[in-house]
């Protein structure tokens, strides 16, 4: 499996692969696909070189030891970045990197499962850059992104929806789901917005007044 780099780079997202949970190879490979840029995560290469992908940067602490010689050799052309900073996540330090590059977009994989403190932090985390970049987690059950102005999309009649808050969102607002709010307040740990789905095949609306809402397309 590789990173084929057929398109431009910038005009298609860049790709984070980050340390949790593997996903699964044909989803990772469809994302490879279209991906110009490929970002991996301090300890997940050793996960990315066994699959034989090629990827543009290694970041992270390093706080574990490397043999960073021989995995330049294996990757090579590839740019290694240390970023020590103990404030923010590697998967944090990833997403700045590719602002500073100036990416507008960008998938994350292997960023759940496993440990739970992980993934709860990494999802919740994309929302602060919900007007930088655009953001969006992807697993075998899961696409997760943050609520960027007004989303609409085409669904299938019961294709599964959730709304979960990180803190608390006011004003929410949807249409064309089994179960619509009409200027409502979710707040997480209270109330949420879990295991809604499309009413009809059709157009779904979802907006908030405010606070941060994180939208899950899901399936089992």
């Amino acid at each position: 499996m590789s990173s084929h780099h057929i398109v431009r780079e910038k005009q298609e997202p860049a790709l984070i692969i980050a340390n949790g949970e593997s996903c699964d190879q044909e989803l990772l490979g469809q994302l490879l696909e279209w991906s110009p840029f490929v970002v991996v995560l301090d300890q997940a290469i050793y996960r990315v070189l066994d699959l034989g992908i090629k990827i543009d940067v290694w970041l992270g602490d390093f706080d574990q030891k490397h043999d960073i010689e021989s995995i330049r050799q294996a990757q090579e052309p590839i740019e290694i970045v240390h970023t020590p900073n103990q404030n923010k996540t590697d998967l944090e330090k990833a997403i700045d990197f590719l602002l500073e590059r100036g990416f507008p977009a960008a998938n994350i994989v292997w960023a759940t499962g496993r440990r739970a403190d992980h993934t709860i932090t990494n999802v919740t985390n994309i929302v602060r850059y919900k007007n930088d970049i655009k953001l969006v987690i992807f697993d075998d059950y899961s696409k997760i992104f943050p609520l960027q102005g007004k989303f609409e999309k085409w669904y299938a009649a019961g294709t599964p929806i959730s709304l979960i808050p990180v803190g608390i969102v006011e004003g929410v607002k949807t249409s064309g789901l089994k179960y619509n709010l009409k200027t409502e307040s979710l707040t997480l740990g209270h109330r949420t917005g879990s295991s809604n789905e499309a009413e009809k095949d059709g157009m779904v609306s979802i907006s908030a007044t405010h606070g941060d809402l994180l939208i899950m397309e899901c399936w089992d």
